[in-house]
């Protein structure tokens, strides 16, 4: 069965389409910043029930973005960017029915088990999710963090995959280095 996710990129407090490997602290390469906010996005996806669409803050400014979107459609929309085991919780009430997690998992580049399980006793794994974003490398696609910035040395295999399973509601998975291309 094929299932189509719409997102809601925020950068800046807009709506827009990033090119995943422009993203960072100075701003981003674009090639597309709607008129509209994050909130009439989410009612549409609402009215035409597209469910499990993401919310999705690309750095600081777009927290009260975020939370009107999740407030248009409780329940309706992931959501994710700087979630930690500290504001997960802040989300969850605000009306996302799943947290997108990446760069809060990894300390100075390995994945830490123990954020790991910090964040799923703030939650539960069921209300997971794991963005698996990635970039190239010469030996594989390694999970890239911090705005798709720093590029770990977790390669996404098979085994990886298998290992990270049981932490997870699931996955999601793509490739930065042709994000918004």
């Amino acid at each position: 069965m094929t299932q189509f996710r719409p997102c809601i990129d925020l950068h800046q407090g807009k709506v827009k389409q990033i090119v995943g490997g422009s993203l960072n602290d100075q701003g981003a390469d674009t090639n597309f910043v709607s008129a509209y906010d994050a909130a009439y996005y989410a009612s549409l996806y609402k009215e035409h029930n597209l469910q499990g669409g993401h919310v999705i803050a690309l750095g600081p400014g777009n927290k009260d973005e975020a939370l009107k979107a999740l407030s248009a459609w409780p329940q309706g929309l992931q959501f994710g960017g700087g979630v930690n085991h500290e504001n997960a919780s802040e989300f969850l009430e605000a009306g996302a029915s799943h947290l997108i997690v990446t760069s809060y998992l990894f300390e100075d580049g390995e994945l830490s088990s123990d954020r790991i399980e910090k964040i799923k006793a703030e939650t539960g794994a069921e209300r997971l999710v794991m963005d698996l974003s990635c970039r190239k490398t010469e030996s594989g696609w390694n999970i890239a963090t911090d705005r798709w910035q720093t590029v770990t040395r977790t390669q996404i295999t098979k085994n990886t995959l298998a290992e990270l399973g049981g932490h997870w509601n699931e996955f999601l998975i793509h490739a930065a280095d042709v994000e918004g291309l």
